[in-house]
């Protein structure tokens, strides 16, 4: 029998879900990528977590990845969390072959700045959507894969206006998975020149010619406002205007022999004295203006704070606790900037290892972790950005600067879409992604241990039940309140 609402309240009454897996993982697609998964065959251990409540291993995998797939919580127990962690935060040292053998047939996305104009602006967005959902899906990489996604979303770039259609490519190959683990004023400098960021935010047309010209503040406005101090972060409209006067003369594809060429026209700079946050900047500095401003707003102290604060948002809670964020812009000015130490700090607060499992998975989020737990295999295509853009989460689509937001209740609306996608993945309806059921429940042993595997803990009885008693376990494993959060 069908699944009924009367079965999906049951579920939720539980709290969570179960495992009686078999009959419903039987029938699914027997294909399967063998060309991938002998680039990367994976663990051979797949005893999945025992525990009645999330352990260490399975927090670190919920929280530095993009959910867990088989066999990841042996490895991570067998070499231990910490372990992981730094591996994590390494990742030039991991081999990552699979997702690089899937991403590299999208040829569109590789393409110079220049000849990204030669390809549809649609193809470019299916392109770029398709690739990034293959690496939250298939990359080793996964700490990377969600910092790119958390820089994605703080500089904000909506492909739809004008040369970003096309620009947008270079900008996330370029800015954004360039500086994911580097620096942030490196990260900050290459946003602010990217000639993405200068059609999106208008930074092109910042022209000041003549006396009575006004510089645009649009980007300079959400340079202080969301890319460094914060809305709450002490700077002023005359904040603005300077930064604004300082960032002026920058364009875009004005060279006849280079049009993708971002360059500085002195005759529409002002070049006059300014002063940033307090700090005098003297006349005649041409295009180091910019430079000064970058450094006098990475000096402010508001910057490390409102930077700390997303990135403890988006690792510990949404209401992180002050000690966190202290801790991680303490690291962040002492090291140059380094994210990467920014997040070491931020792994070794309390916060981070007491707040489990109560963070709301974003719908992206949430589809890349139901494909990683059944093991998809998926060629990530229309079909699977087709349910993102009706869970209102399509990479790239987001129409203003403050990216999507990382709070829970604009997304509490997607769940009836969320348990369509999951029937629909159960029912091998999604053309292009399937998994073999049978082979998962095999690999990791029994019925139960695939959903322990998938919530990261063991299971009570009553989700033991309410699985147990459904023609569609899958289904309401996935859809379940306990896999809505990681």
């Amino acid at each position: 029998m069908p699944t009924t609402r009367r079965d999906f309240v049951r579920l939720l009454g539980a709290g969570g879900v179960a495992g009686g897996l078999a009959t419903a993982l039987a029938g699914c697609d027997d294909a399967v990528d063998s060309l991938a998964v002998a680039l990367d065959p994976g663990s051979d251990d797949f005893r999945p977590p025992s525990a009645a409540e999330i352990d260490d291993a399975s927090h670190v995998i919920n929280r530095l990845t993009y959910g867990p797939r088989p066999g990841d919580h042996a490895r991570v127990s067998q070499m231990g969390v910490r372990a992981f962690i730094n591996e994590q935060l390494h990742p030039e040292k991991i081999g990552d072959r699979r997702a690089e053998w899937k991403v590299n047939g999208l040829e569109s996305i590789h393409a110079s700045r220049g000849d990204l104009f030669s390809h549809h602006p649609r193809q470019l967005l299916q392109d770029l959507t398709r690739a990034k959902l293959m690496r939250a899906v298939y990359s080793r990489r996964q700490l990377y894969e969600v910092m790119v996604d958390f820089w994605t979303d703080h500089f904000n770039i909506v492909m739809s206006k004008d040369q970003c259609r096309w620009l947008k490519a270079a900008d996330d190959r370029e800015v954004i998975r360039e500086h994911a683990l580097g620096d942030f004023r490196t990260l900050l400098r290459a946003s602010a020149l990217s000639p993405a960021m200068l059609i999106y935010l208008d930074g092109h047309d910042n022209k000041v010619a003549r006396p009575d010209d006004r510089p645009n503040e649009n980007y300079a406005r959400e340079l202080l406002e969301l890319h460094t101090l914060g809305v709450h972060g002490g700077y002023t409209q005359q904040d603005v205007m300077e930064v604004a006067r300082c960032l002026s003369g920058w364009t875009y594809g004005h060279s006849f022999l280079r049009p993708d060429r971002v360059s500085f026209n002195p005759d529409f700079h002002d070049d006059g004295e300014k002063t940033v946050l307090g700090v005098h900047i003297p006349a005649g500095g041409g295009a180091s203006d910019l430079d000064r401003v970058l450094r006098i707003v990475c000096d402010h102290p508001a910057t490390a704070r409102h930077i700390a604060w997303k990135l403890c948002r988006r690792f510990i809670a949404d209401e992180p606790p002050a000690e966190a964020v202290q801790a991680v812009a303490a690291a962040l000015t002492s090291n140059e900037w380094s994210i990467r130490a920014g997040l070491q700090a931020l792994f070794e607060t309390e916060a981070f290892w007491t707040m489990r499992g109560g963070m709301f998975k974003r719908p992206f989020h949430f589809v890349a972790s139901a494909l990683r737990a059944v093991e998809a295999t998926t060629d990530c295509g229309p079909r699977l950005i087709e349910y993102l853009e009706r869970m209102g989460h399509a990479p790239f689509q987001y129409p203003t600067p403050d990216g999507y937001p990382i709070e829970p209740q604009p997304w509490m609306g997607t769940l009836l879409w969320r348990w369509n996608f999951v029937l629909a993945l159960e029912g091998r309806r999604l053309r292009g992604t399937s998994f073999d059921g049978e082979a998962l429940v095999r690999r990791i042993g029994s019925r139960e241990g695939v959903a322990a595997h998938a919530l990261g803990r063991a299971l009570t009885e009553s989700e033991r039940q309410v699985i147990e008693a459904s023609e569609h376990p899958v289904s309401l494993l996935l859809a379940s309140p306990a896999f809505q959060r990681c």
